[in-house]
């Protein structure tokens, strides 16, 4: 059932990262738009993710603000190198193909190779006395 529940999750986070590149795109689209929508949907996505995982994949309940933002900031810190995984793709992808959509191909491609290693630093690194396996 966790599995099914992470799957979903990631679903709902890249549905989240992609909707706020569109609109970033409609909002801007001159020099270096590409990168700045990936950073904006980044975002959008990382703090839905952030708080579907903590909240119903590792079951962590925040001692406070401070905790709070400190697995938030350590979340983060996980999520830079999957980060690289997905905007490399992404990048690849708009530039290879010379469909518009092209760039959401490799954004799903590369969020989801991301989202199944985030999944392991996670609960090896972030949320480590809040497990339940996979």
């Amino acid at each position: 059932m966790l599995i099914l529940k992470y799957i979903l999750f990631a679903i709902i986070s890249t549905l989240f990262n992609l909707l706020f590149q569109y609109l970033s795109f409609l909002f801007y689209s001159q020099t270096a738009a590409l990168y700045i929508a990936m950073f904006i949907g980044t975002l959008a996505g990382l703090i839905a993710k952030y708080v579907l995982d903590k909240k119903f994949i590792f079951y962590h309940t925040s001692i406070g603000k401070k905790d709070d933002v400190k697995k938030f900031v350590l979340y983060s810190f996980m999520g830079v190198f999957t980060t690289m995984i997905f905007w490399g793709t992404e990048v690849t992808f708009d530039y290879l193909y010379s469909h518009p959509n092209s760039k959401y191909i490799g954004a799903v491609i590369g969020l989801t190779i991301g989202y199944v290693i985030k999944y392991f630093l996670d609960k090896k690194f972030v949320f480590i006395n809040n497990q339940e396996v996979l």
